[in-house]
């Protein structure tokens, strides 16, 4: 039996609603590159990636001209939420040869400050693993619960919560199936392998591996970019 692969595969089909920026956030130019540009770099740049499959939606007409010469594999397959991204990315990656047993690491686009080495300490972890798991960090914030006026309704411990990041690592034939079962609620691969009882191992990464969501995540993702460098790619 061969080895199994190792895919990354990255949901790009939505229109940044959240980003103040008037066009789908992973176009925005952040130190010069769309913020597309710099997630794929960091992917590219990861040597036990096979491949790396974008998925779009089916009305994008931007990303051949915003991101000339990507080697990654593309598919205009994307739906109206994320679980449906992905369970079209996954088909797509089964059509290109893609097996239950092969690797896939799904990576939100708009996390365009990850660094391979961080990717390579995911597969690392996981790559004998029976489930798979996520970047993630452990929260350092006091967290409170709070109602639909904006007031605090408790205080929830903190001591064992982890903000998830991606990638997160899974077999293709496994998230396939969570994906699946749980449909449009799943916010996150992990929380659907989650649902049939299973448990992702938690990786820790940096809190630099944040999703640029917000209009001022642009500036504070331009400035890192600026500070590390093209050389950390």
């Amino acid at each position: 039996m061969s080895s199994p692969r190792f895919f990354a595969l990255v949901p790009a089909a939505g229109v940044g609603e959240r980003s103040g920026a008037g066009q789908p956030k992973q176009y925005v130019d952040i130190a010069g590159r769309p913020m597309l540009a710099h997630t794929l770099a960091a992917l590219a740049a990861v040597p036990r990636l096979v491949q790396t499959l974008v998925v779009l939606s089916p009305a994008d007409d931007r990303f051949e001209a915003a991101l000339p010469g990507c080697t990654a594999w593309v598919a205009r397959v994307g739906g109206a939420s994320r679980a449906e991204s992905v369970l079209g990315g996954l088909a797509e990656l089964r059509r290109r040869g893609a097996v239950d047993g092969d690797w896939v690491l799904v990576h939100d686009a708009a996390r365009c400050l990850l660094q391979p080495a961080w990717v390579d300490a995911l597969i690392d972890a996981c790559q004998h693993d029976a489930v798979g798991g996520l970047l993630a960090q452990p929260v350092a914030d006091t967290l409170k619960a709070g109602d639909a006026d904006g007031r605090v309704t408790a205080t929830v411990d903190r001591r064992d919560k982890w903000a998830a990041q991606t990638p997160q690592m899974f077999r293709l034939g496994l998230v396939e199936r969570a994906l699946t079962a749980m449909g449009a609620a799943a916010t996150d691969e992990a929380s659907a392998v989650e649902a049939m009882g299973l448990a992702p191992r938690l990786v820790r990464a940096s809190m630099a591996n944040f999703k640029v969501t917000w209009p001022e995540d642009f500036a504070l993702a331009e400035r890192w970019l600026h500070q590390v460098g093209p050389s950390s790619r």
